[in-house]
């Protein structure tokens, strides 16, 4: 059984409601998983874990929250590479740069996409919520 880890960070719920559905499709497909809050994981948990779904909402001028995501990911990133990892989150403006941005980093740090990112326009719709599903489906 694979171990999926759901970790996020949200300011309004919408991208917390995102990693429940995420984590929801990876129970589903037969996942053992566990969701946590981006100041509740630490770089040293990742060798519990099979693969990840990483959640942040834009911020600012479109980019990831920078005093709790931000280092969080960070600091798990080095061992992250060659790891299955899927992103999701949610923004309020902008087309989705925040999330091209991330997916550009990941590509140049090594850290391979397992499904293509879900993005959502403030809180998920019902498509949202099934395409966090089924991020989380690809991840188990």
């Amino acid at each position: 059984m694979k171990r999926v880890a759901v970790v996020y960070w949200s300011g309004t719920g919408n991208t917390e409601a995102m990693a429940c559905q995420v984590a929801e499709g990876a129970r589903g497909a037969g996942a053992e998983t566990s969701i946590f809050s981006a100041e509740a994981f630490l770089p040293q948990q990742l060798g519990n874990f099979d693969a990840f779904a990483f959640g942040c909402p834009a911020m600012g001028a479109e980019e990831l929250e920078d005093t709790q995501f931000e280092p969080m990911f960070s600091a798990c990133e080095a061992g992250l590479v060659g790891r299955p990892v899927a992103l999701f989150g949610s923004y309020g403006w902008g087309d989705g740069e925040w999330m091209r941005l991330w997916e550009d980093r990941c590509a140049k740090a090594g850290i391979p996409l397992a499904h293509e990112s879900v993005i959502c326009c403030e809180a998920p719709d019902d498509a949202g919520a099934a395409a966090c599903r089924e991020l989380g489906k690809a991840l188990a």
